[in-house]
């Protein structure tokens, strides 16, 4: 579906399916959202960790709206949602009004999806998008700078590339910072703490061909693994993969 208006309204009238290729053209966010006693650590959280934590928007607290997308419901127009109580996922849900509450402050931050179109236009594959899965997310061994009551390991989503084309596609996603920018590592995944690409933490496993070389994105699932690693009283989280469709054109986040 090529208009984000259109797929947020598919989404909250009950389609489930990962939004990579969703909307070509405008940028995903994931979604983290908490109350508001936990706002601040949160938001310096995400400030110490830039890379896999770029904040594209903030709401106020018990807000539903954002200032990414007109008209949008953040309660109903991602196509998955995590509830966590004490750092344990207890319920996916195509609609967290249920869970939602008047002191909730909600975080959108950039998302690797939005770059894939540039990748694309530059002739790189992206495999996932080519075998209709979701993509490949680990968390690794390296941690996050804790802020607050909040800690956990970074989280990176894997895409294979061609080796021939691993420097372009690290210049390429270089222009899209506020979308977690270039690569963080290409080549061995143990240097990441990784033992097994065919098992990742989050996501799908995606083939790697003879030819191509993992390379890997500091990603947004990063503060649903602080969630589990800090194990606050409540969160809700986008299911990874299942994303906010924005209003913003992808290109409003490239930066020459």
């Amino acid at each position: 579906m090529s208009d984000p208006r259109e797929a947020r309204a598919a989404f909250r009238a009950g389609l489930r399916t990962t939004t990579a290729g969703w909307a070509p053209g405008y940028a995903q966010a994931n979604l983290i959202a908490v109350p508001a006693d936990l706002a601040g650590d949160l938001r310096d959280f995400a400030e110490r960790n830039p890379k896999p934590c770029p904040l594209l928007d903030v709401t106020e607290p018990g807000a539903t709206g954002t200032r990414l997308a007109e008209h949008a419901d953040l309660r109903t127009d991602l196509p998955g949602y995590r509830v966590w109580l004490d750092g344990e996922c207890v319920a996916e849900v195509a609609d967290a009004r249920e869970f939602w509450r008047d002191d909730i402050v909600a975080f959108l931050i950039g998302c690797s999806f939005t770059f894939e179109g540039a990748l694309i236009e530059a002739g790189i594959p992206v495999r996932h998008l080519v075998e209709g899965t979701n993509v490949s997310m680990y968390a690794t061994d390296r941690p996050c700078e804790p802020a607050g009551r909040l800690t956990g390991p970074l989280v990176v989503s894997m895409r294979p590339i061609p080796a021939h084309l691993v420097e372009a596609a690290s210049e390429i996603t270089s222009h899209y910072p506020d979308v977690h920018g270039a690569p963080i590592h290409s080549g061995d995944p143990a240097a990441l703490g990784i033992a097994d690409l065919s098992t990742p933490d989050f996501g799908d496993p995606v083939p790697i061909g003879p030819d191509d070389v993992p390379v890997f994105w500091a990603c947004g699932v990063t503060p649903q693994a602080a969630v589990m690693a800090s194990r606050p009283p409540f969160a809700i989280s986008h299911a990874p993969g299942h994303m906010f469709v924005t209003d913003v054109p992808d290109r409003a986040y490239r930066r020459d």
